[in-house]
């Protein structure tokens, strides 16, 4: 019986592991149809999938990055500054882009939602502050809780710290570093199985209809993030390489994006993208560090999503916005987006910081943060897969610009 099973999925063993995923998907969707009790049931895949991510991610950072530098030879480049000054551009674009589509196609909220739970921060600097103060968080802490900002600023000190360290303990953590990495790579060897879950799961549970309310307002977001990732970022990408973008582009979408997708968290989906980076070659100290900061820094998507709703909640309640203003909600929603965290909809709840540049209570704003959450299904998951993809392409652009130029 077990020979006949092995028989049986061995063909599916052969494929790659995007196509593994992509069946996996097929097959939650037509569980969730058939039979919603059994995909609720098995919706527990997808849980442990996003949870072992996300339990191995802050140790793979830390262990990762620490090593990197504590190995790093003197005078040996690094393409860091590049890739921020990508990051940081991206994010200004994509808000632009999420503004002009506002005032191309505004759009009304049914501003009657019941008040979402949270406290948003009052105003820019308190998303400032509370990101410094997270910088110098207890490591230990820093690593329960999945604090990226300080995992990498304590990373980042121990491996300064440990170049001066002998052979042998830079080989002990290199040696360590080799096997947090098989570790990680074994758990996303389970993405098929785990995306299964998800799918069917989240199908089961929330169905499309919710979505049809908000069509036009989840267009809109939708519509800016795919101009972002299939025509702006492969022009900076272009800019960059002087070279082709979209080979990379189709990459980092197939290989990042998807499962960024489905885990919706910037976090769970570091060791993905660490593991795509060592396949394209690209230098190790340089992604080693730019991948789990952009986790926390490039959030371009959220960009998006805070200026739209923000948008359309001026538009619902009659307040008049000029352009100039406009080009600061850009500014705003850009480091706003800076200081959201990697964790499922971390995004919307910046939205009253942003609305109360136009006056607007944070009793009405959360309402549009309710109304958020109701299209996070499709919203959120969209957003985490541009976010994540793109740390992946401004890092491969920024080493590949490098290596061109030697």
């Amino acid at each position: 019986m077990i020979a006949t099973a092995q028989a049986a999925f061995r063909p599916l063993l052969r494929l790659g592991l995007i196509s593994q995923i992509l069946i996996g998907i097929a097959a939650g969707v037509a569980l969730a149809l058939l039979s919603p009790a059994v995909a609720t049931r098995v919706a527990l895949l997808g849980q442990l999938f996003i949870s072992a991510l996300q339990a191995v991610a802050p140790i793979l950072v830390f262990v990762l990055v620490m090593a990197a530098i504590a190995a790093h030879q003197k005078g040996r480049p690094t393409q860091i500054r590049s890739v921020l000054v990508l990051y940081v551009i991206g994010t200004l674009i994509a808000a632009l882009i999420a503004v002009s589509a506002s005032f191309l196609l505004p759009t009304e909220l049914a501003l009657d939602a019941p008040q979402a739970d949270g406290n948003p921060p009052g105003d820019i600097v308190g998303v400032l502050r509370d990101l410094l103060l997270n910088a110098i968080s207890n490591p230990v802490s820093a690593l329960m809780e999945a604090n990226f900002v300080a995992i990498l600023v304590w990373a980042v000190g121990l491996g300064l710290a440990l170049r001066q360290a002998s052979d042998t303990t830079r080989q002990a953590l290199s040696d360590l570093s080799g096997a947090v990495t098989r570790l990680v790579t074994l758990v996303i060897r389970l993405a098929p199985l785990g995306i299964f879950g998800l799918v069917a799961g989240t199908l089961a549970e929330s169905g499309a209809s919710a979505l049809l309310k908000y069509a036009q307002l989840l267009g809109i977001i939708v519509g800016c993030m795919g101009v972002v990732a299939l025509i702006t970022n492969p022009l900076l990408v272009y800019v960059v390489t002087r070279r082709n973008p979209y080979p990379l582009v189709w990459t980092c979408l197939r290989e990042s994006a998807i499962t960024a997708f489905f885990t919706r968290s910037s976090a769970a989906n570091i060791p993905v993208n660490l593991e795509l980076c060592r396949k394209l070659e690209l230098d190790a100290d340089t992604y080693s560090i730019s991948i789990p900061l952009g986790a926390t820094i490039n959030m371009c998507g959220a960009a998006i999503t805070i200026t739209v709703i923000t948008l359309a909640m001026t538009h619902t309640l009659g307040i008049g916005v000029d352009f100039p203003t406009a080009l600061l909600l850009c500014v705003v929603s850009a480091l706003a987006a800076c200081g959201v965290s990697g964790v499922a909809g971390g995004s919307l709840m910046l939205i009253p910081m942003a609305a109360s540049l136009f006056g607007i209570s944070t009793e009405v704003a959360m309402q549009a943060v309710a109304i958020g959450f109701v299209i996070s299904v499709v919203q959120d998951a969209t957003e985490t897969a541009l976010n994540s993809s793109t740390d992946v392409l401004f890092t491969a652009a920024a080493c590949r610009a490098k290596k061109a130029d030697a």
